[in-house]
C-alpha cells in the first residue's frame, strides 16, 4: 500500500464518536486513497443465534468484538428468500421488483438493467475478487473468481468450511493488499448452511447430552419428512434421536466460523490496511432449525428465516459501539457502502442509505413486503405487530393458504389467527396489494413472484400439497448443492 494512500486515509480519520455531516461531505470529495472493502456474505446466519445480538451462547465472540468497533443494526431483515434473490438485492441495492429475481432457481443472468457492486467498484478502479460465489447471477462483474470446498466433509466426516475458505482467502488478501489499487473482496461463508458439520471441538461445544438416547423421539418427524429425509440422513450421524444435537451443530458451525474469521482480521491488521478498510458482515437469510416443521433449512416466511445480521466497521469513518434500532433491509447495503466510499453511481436504488439511521435522523421503516420461492411460492406483509403470509399454490408442508401472526403476543409465530382476525387479514392484504401495484407501476415490470411459475424446475403446477410433497425431493448433499448453483465454468481469473 502506498504512503500516499496511508496519509490520505489518516487525513480523513476523526476521533469523534459520531458520523457528522462534515465527515460525510469529506467522504464525497475524497478522490485519492480510496478505501478497501471486505464483505462477509455469511450464508444462513440468523442474527438471533449470535451473541452480539443477545444469544446467551457465546457463538460469535470475535464478530462481537468487530461489532463493538463499529455499527450493529439490530433489526436487519432479508425480506425475499432464499439465496438467489437475497444476494441479488444485497449486491445491487434493488428489491425483487428491481432485480426481477425472486426464485432460488432463477433462470438466466441478472438483467442488464441493474449494476452489481462489483461492476460499480471495478469502474472506480478497484481490484475485485469473489470467493465461493461463482455461478450466482449477482456475482457478475468480478475480476477474479476463486472457490473452495464448502459442502462436502473431509476424511474425518466433518466439514472445515471456514478454514478451507481461509486457505484461499489469505493468499488472495495478501495479493490484493500488495497492489496499489484499492480492493473489494467478497467472501461467501457457508458454515451455517447445512450440512452442519463443524470439526472438533465445536461439534460438542454446545451439547453435552446423549444424542442417541432411545427415549428421545424428537427426530422422528424429521426423518419422516420424505422431501428432506434422505438429505438430512446423509450427514446427520446415524442413530441421532435428539433434535437439540443437530441444532447444537448449527451453533457449533457458527462458532467455528467465527474463530476462523478472526484469522482474516489478524491478517488484515498484519498487512497494515485495517484502518483503511470498510468491513461489511451480513447474511443472505436466516435458518429454520426445528421450528415450523421446516427442519434444518431456510424456507418459510417466518422470522427465523428473515432475521439476519448487519455489522459495519470503518475506522474513523463510522462510530464505534453504536447499535441502530431501526428496521433495515438487505437492499440498503449497497447504497450505504457506496455512500461511505464517496462514490456517486447515479443509480436510483430501491434500498436506503443507512448513514442517517446511524445518526438517528432517518424516518423509521415500519412495514415491508415478503417473498419466498424456495420449496414454496408465497408472499406476505410484515408490520411491527402483524405478519401475513399468503400461499400462491399448495405447499409441501400442508399449511393453510393464509397465515396471520401477532408478532407482539406470539413472537415465535405459533398461533395462526387468520380465521379469528379476518379484518386484519383484509387490511394487510390491501396494503400488500397496493404496494405491489405501486412497484409494478414504478418499474414497468410484473411482480416476479407471479411470473416464476416453474420456480421448482418440475414443469408442473401443484394442485395439492400432496403433489408438492411427492415432487419436491432432496437427495444427497451433492444434489442439494446443484439445486442452488449453476455449473461452474473452468475459468476463474478474469471471469466475466
Amino acid at each position: 500500500m502506498s504512503e500516499h494512500k496511508k496519509s490520505s486515509s489518516k487525513s480523513t480519520s476523526k476521533s469523534n464518536s459520531k458520523l457528522n455531516d462534515e465527515l460525510k461531505d469529506e467522504l464525497h470529495v475524497k478522490t485519492n486513497g480510496k478505501p478497501n472493502v471486505i464483505f462477509f456474505g455469511i450464508d444462513s446466519l440468523r442474527r438471533d443465534h449470535m451473541s452480539s445480538y443477545g444469544y446467551p451462547k457465546q457463538t460469535t465472540p470475535h464478530l462481537d468484538r468487530i461489532a463493538s468497533q463499529g455499527v450493529l443494526f439490530e433489526q436487519h431483515f432479508s425480506p425475499s428468500i432464499p439465496t438467489t434473490p437475497a444476494y441479488a438485492a444485497m449486491l445491487t441495492g434493488m428489491d425483487v421488483f428491481g432485480t426481477d429475481v425472486v426464485a432460488l432457481r432463477h433462470v438466466g443472468p441478472l438483467g442488464e438493467h441493474v449494476r452489481t457492486m462489483a461492476e460499480v467498484l471495478a469502474d472506480e478502479g478497484y481490484n475485485t475478487t469473489c470467493i465461493g460465489f461463482t455461478g450466482n447471477p449477482s456475482a457478475r462483474g468480478f475480476h477474479t473468481y476463486l472457490d473452495y470446498e464448502s459442502w462436502q466433509p473431509d476424511e474425518t466426516g466433518r466439514a472445515p468450511k471456514a478454514q478451507s475458505l481461509n486457505n484461499v482467502a489469505i493468499p488472495e488478501l495478501e495479493r490484493l493488499a500488495a497492489d496499489d489499487k484499492p480492493f473489494f473482496l467478497f467472501m461467501r461463508h457457508m458454515d451455517p448452511h447445512s450440512p452442519y458439520l463443524p470439526p472438533a471441538p465445536y461439534e460438542r461445544m454446545f451439547y453435552g447430552k446423549d444424542e442417541k438416547d432411545p427415549a428421545n423421539q424428537s427426530m422422528e418427524p424429521v426423518y419422516a419428512f420424505k422431501p428432506f429425509a434422505d438429505f438430512l440422513q446423509s450427514w446427520i450421524p446415524e442413530g441421532v434421536t435428539d433434535q437439540e444435537y443437530v441444532s447444537a451443530q448449527y451453533d457449533g458451525a457458527v462458532a467455528y466460523m467465527d474463530a476462523c474469521i478472526q484469522t482474516l482480521f489478524a491478517k488484515l491488521e498484519a498487512l497494515g490496511v485495517e484502518e483503511e478498510t470498510l468491513v461489511v458482515i451480513t447474511s443472505d437469510h436466516g435458518e429454520t432449525l426445528y421450528e415450523h416443521d421446516c427442519y434444518f433449512d431456510h424456507h418459510g416466511l417466518y422470522d427465523c428465516t428473515l432475521v439476519v445480521p448487519l455489522i459495519l466497521k470503518f475506522p474513523g469513518k463510522l462510530p464505534a459501539g453504536v447499535r441502530v434500532p431501526n428496521v433495515s433491509l438487505i437492499q440498503d447495503i449497497m447504497p450505504t457502502v457506496l455512500e461511505l466510499l464517496g462514490i456517486e453511481s447515479g443509480i436510483s436504488f430501491d434500498g436506503r442509505n443507512l448513514l442517517d439511521a446511524v445518526q438517528g435522523k432517518d424516518q423509521a421503516r415500519s412495514e415491508f413486503y415478503l417473498t419466498e420461492c424456495t420449496w414454496m411460492r408465497k408472499h406476505g406483509w410484515r408490520t411491527p405487530e402483524w405478519k401475513l403470509i399468503r400461499a400462491l399454490e399448495p405447499d409441501f408442508h400442508f399449511k393453510p393458504e393464509t397465515e396471520l401472526y401477532n408478532l407482539i403476543q406470539d413472537p415465535e409465530e405459533k398461533v395462526n389467527l387468520a380465521e379469528q382476525e379476518p379484518e386484519v387479514v383484509k387490511l394487510l392484504e390491501q396494503r400488500m396489494f397496493n404496494y405491489i401495484a405501486r412497484r409494478e407501476q414504478e418499474t414497468k415490470r410484473t411482480n416476479p413472484i407471479y411470473t416464476n411459475l416453474n420456480w421448482h424446475g418440475k414443469d408442473v403446477s401443484f394442485t395439492s400439497s400432496q403433489d408438492a410433497y411427492d415432487a419436491l425431493y432432496i437427495g444427497s448433499s451433492k444434489q442439494a448443492k446443484s439445486l442452488q448453483e449453476k455449473k461452474k465454468r473452468k475459468k476463474r481469473v478474469g471471469q466475466q
